[in-house]
């Protein structure tokens, strides 16, 4: 069975193929089962909040029929931005595990840090860099081949 971390990568090349920007996700339940995966949207729905994370996260509310994701893990490939941060809060993610690392776009480590915030009602356990190289290699072939 492939890891969340595989899974999201999958889900990155398939939106990469689609000519979305390369980023996937999945959120895991306590015991590891997969929720919800998805990959970036934006293109295809003419909506600029169809990032991957969100998709993944409003698919696990609706399979759980609960707002809040309080035992669960979203996986994604790129260090969530603002917007998705925010979300992650609000959905109530107990851990967020994400790949490469964006200093330009992201909003956990880098940019508003989101987590950090006083105004910020939920803080999940965070953990950055997982197989980094790999899935910024997804993004940067992606872009380059749009050069």
């Amino acid at each position: 069975m492939p890891s969340p971390i595989e899974i999201a990568l999958e889900e990155a090349r398939a939106a990469a193929a689609r000519g979305e920007v390369p980023v996937g996700a999945v959120v895991t339940d306590a015991a590891g089962r997969v929720l919800a995966r998805a990959g970036n949207e934006v293109e295809a729905r003419h909506d600029p909040s169809a990032h991957a994370e969100l998709l993944a996260l409003r698919a696990a509310a609706t399979a759980r029929r609960d707002k809040f994701l309080t035992d669960c893990t979203l996986t994604v490939t790129l260090e969530p931005c603002p917007m998705c941060a925010q979300a992650i809060g609000f959905f109530r993610i107990r851990r967020l595990v994400f790949g490469a690392y964006d200093p330009k776009g992201g909003g956990v480590e880098h940019g508003a840090r989101i987590f950090a915030a006083a105004s910020c009602h939920h803080a999940p356990e965070v953990v950055g860099g997982i197989r980094e190289a790999e899935c910024g290699v997804v993004l940067r072939e992606f872009f380059a081949a749009r050069r």
